[in-house]
């Protein structure tokens, strides 16, 4: 089964850290990702850019409209992702818990959801 982990940040939160407390939250986080994809695990991980270069695609009136910036009703905002395949909810549960948004970040509103995955395709 595969899972795909959505790691969410509060921007708000973030950016009222002082910035070698960001530093040093961040440097954290490499070896933390590569002891996760050292399970052999993890398919796919990715860091997502800067939220002001987002835009959002959505129906209107037959036609697709083009919105700047993330929409989001909530104060979280995905920042990463990573796929898993793994045997077990269990062990998807386990890898992931290595991620940094699960491991660190709490003042920077960091977090982790891990979604199952009922379709999958790659090229």
């Amino acid at each position: 089964m595969k899972y795909l982990g959505l790691a969410y940040f509060t921007p708000e939160k973030f950016a009222a850290m002082a910035p070698e407390d960001v530093k040093a939250l961040v440097t954290q986080c490499p070896p933390l990702d590569e002891k996760m994809r050292a399970t052999g695990k993890v398919l796919v991980s990715a860091s997502l850019g800067d939220l002001d270069q987002w835009v959002t695609l959505r129906p209107h009136s037959g036609k697709t409209r083009i919105s700047d910036g993330p929409y989001t009703e909530s104060k979280e905002v995905v920042g990463g992702l990573f796929i898993i395949e793994a045997d077990s909810r269990e062990e998807a549960q386990r890898i992931a818990s290595m991620h940094p948004a699960a491991m660190l970040g709490e003042q920077g509103g960091w977090a982790v959801e891990l979604i199952p995955m009922d379709f999958y395709l790659a090229r």
